[in-house]
């Protein structure tokens, strides 16, 4: 049991949940803690989640016995707006979506509401990333349960089946099911998945693939220089089309690189590219503004 103080349903923890194993087990774990009016669940809506995701929800409404609160950001009715109002996509500190439809809503809403603390869904392996989410935003006030109780994304899977087993109808997105280990964003496929994540993609959903390439394409042209979702890692960085794009042909695409596993990935919280301890600048901090 974590020891937190001052709690109250007029002070209360908000749970980020955002569709995925991890954030859906935090969610449970703050209701069994601190009781179900004193915790509040909310998703960060980006309305380019999976079909699936809101039937995940409504099962984990039944477990909590509590409404999720479902927010969206009021400017961008979709995520491809966001990517053509800044010409972006993924870099080294995060993905401009997740900087927008998540983190700059869930500061709005924190600004606009009481709390004791929010809690994130972040498990074992992202260690490093708590840190240096308390490091550079301690002003949310935030805290780990799956940490505290030393549970890995697995170990989510195994207490949502476990639910199921005591006759609950719930299972996890079928995302997972799918191969994919996270359920971010899946109608248009996460910007963050890596290599391994879109090769598979290209396999099983081509159209998906076919859309994001063109993008990708698109908001190059449009920028002037290249704008991917991709790194080759193993090449300091190097940027990686996911088809070859004509002006830039010294440029990587995905049918030249090597069958990789798809990566586990993080829910997506806003916080994806904070993960060194150190401050991290945002993706406005390093330009990322039309020129």
């Amino acid at each position: 049991m974590v020891v937190i103080k001052n709690i109250t349903p007029e002070n209360p923890v908000i749970v980020w949940w955002s569709g995925g194993v991890t954030s859906a087990v935090t969610a449970w774990l703050c209701v069994q803690w601190f009781g179900v009016d004193c915790v509040r669940i909310v998703f960060m809506d980006t309305r380019n989640e999976d079909d699936d995701t809101y039937r995940f929800k409504r099962e984990c409404e039944n477990w909590y016995g509590k409404q999720i609160e479902t927010i969206t950001h009021e400017k961008y009715q979709n995520i491809k707006e966001v990517w053509y109002e800044f010409l972006s996509l993924n870099v080294a500190t995060g993905a401009i979506c997740s900087t927008i439809l998540k983190r700059e809503l869930r500061e709005k809403f924190q600004a606009e509401n009481k709390f004791s603390y929010q809690a994130f869904g972040y498990e074992i392996e992202d260690m490093d990333r708590a840190k240096a989410l308390k490091l550079n935003h301690p002003d949310s006030r935030p805290i780990f349960p799956l940490l505290a109780e030393m549970l890995t994304k697995p170990d989510c899977i195994k207490k949502i089946q476990k639910a199921h087993d005591l006759f609950l109808t719930i299972s996890p997105p079928r995302t997972y099911k799918l191969g994919y280990h996270n359920n971010n964003c899946f109608k248009t496929g996460c910007v963050q998945g890596g290599i391994g994540y879109w090769q598979k993609i290209k396999i099983e959903d081509p159209e998906k693939f076919d859309a994001m390439a063109f993008i990708e394409h698109d908001l190059t042209n449009i920028k002037g220089q290249p704008v991917t979702m991709l790194k080759d890692q193993s090449k300091g960085g190097d940027l990686v089309f996911l088809k070859p794009h004509p002006k830039y042909p010294h440029l990587k695409d995905i049918s030249m690189m090597k069958g990789r596993p798809v990566k586990p990935l993080m829910d997506c919280n806003g916080f994806c590219g904070v993960n060194d301890l150190k401050r991290n600048p945002t993706e406005k901090e390093i330009n990322y503004a039309k020129q």
